[in-house]
């Protein structure tokens, strides 16, 4: 199968933040349960929901409130629920979630769940960001909420398609996105949660640089509106696919919620590696000092 329908999910989260996270979860997860079927509708074969799709982006604030958010993987509702989705649908499922391991182990997850329903394995996010109130945009502080990711950069053999992940903040940092593409990933989804401020005009060149650098699909999403009640900033969607070229097959709108389906076309990475060969004419015997720096 070249040919495989990507369906990326964007969606704005309108439930006041004072709500308790179960009344978070149990709607955003009854409308993002819609949107996978509607991808599903239009074809998508491999189908990615945003950056901790069941909440607000409530690293706003440091408050253990949001602590029961958390859930196991494979073994928590969430996953399991997605799971059955999955194969009722016969599509892969990329399921961005805030993670629980053990007592008070917390990190932000991404389960990959085959189109048989099968957990496959999950990705955990490598870099924690922390921005002090005052700086721009607003204050992040995710490392009041995760620990960093200690999986490593893995690649799923999924139905339709070998599949990386990175989450959010790792789109900044191009060693991952090599270790990816050097292990077969034939496209890289991001889920994330970013606002305009700052780093808007690197939303769509660096992702695509990736793409280009390593030859492969890259799947951009972000979530849509501003949040109460922090108010930190408007999520600009965009959700994107681009091509190895690093090109835009799609893009989404930037204020709305959407269902964006793109096609991937799987016999373009050969081509594009066969003429740009990035990974033959590369020197690993010359970046040792690198991890020393």
């Amino acid at each position: 199968m070249h040919k495989v329908k990507i369906g990326l999910i964007q969606a704005k989260h309108e439930i006041h933040g004072d709500e308790p996270v179960a009344v978070h979860k149990e709607v955003a997860i009854a409308k993002h349960i819609k949107m996978v079927r509607d991808a599903a509708s239009q074809g998508a074969k491999i189908i990615c929901l945003q950056e901790i799709f069941y909440g607000p982006y409530f690293c706003a604030e440091q408050t253990p409130k949001w602590y029961e958010a958390a859930e196991e993987i494979p073994q928590g509702p969430t996953t399991q629920l997605f799971m059955k989705l999955a194969k009722e649908l016969e599509v892969v499922i990329i399921l961005p979630i805030y993670e629980k391991e053990g007592i008070g182990t917390l990190y932000n997850t991404a389960a990959v769940i085959d189109a048989d329903g099968s957990y496959l394995g999950k990705y955990r996010k490598h870099h924690i960001p922390h921005v002090e109130a005052g700086e721009p945009p607003h204050g992040f502080w995710e490392k009041y909420y995760f620990k960093p990711g200690n999986l490593g950069y893995n690649v799923f053999d999924t139905r339709y398609a070998k599949v990386g992940v990175y989450i959010c903040y790792d789109r900044h940092f191009p060693e991952g996105a090599r270790v990816l593409g050097l292990k077969g990933a034939e496209i890289v989804f991001n889920p994330s949660a970013t606002v305009a401020g700052t780093s808007e005009y690197l939303w769509k060149l660096e992702q695509p640089a990736h793409a280009v650098a390593n030859g492969y699909y890259i799947a951009a999403i972000n979530r849509v509106g501003v949040e109460a009640p922090w108010n930190m900033g408007e999520f600009y969607g965009q959700s994107y696919l681009a091509d190895p070229r690093g090109e835009m097959v799609a893009v989404a709108a930037r204020d709305q919620d959407e269902v964006l389906v793109a096609e991937m076309d799987k016999q373009m990475i050969y081509e594009v590696r066969q003429k740009w060969q990035f990974y033959r004419d590369r020197r690993p015997e010359t970046y040792g000092e690198m991890v020393d720096l």
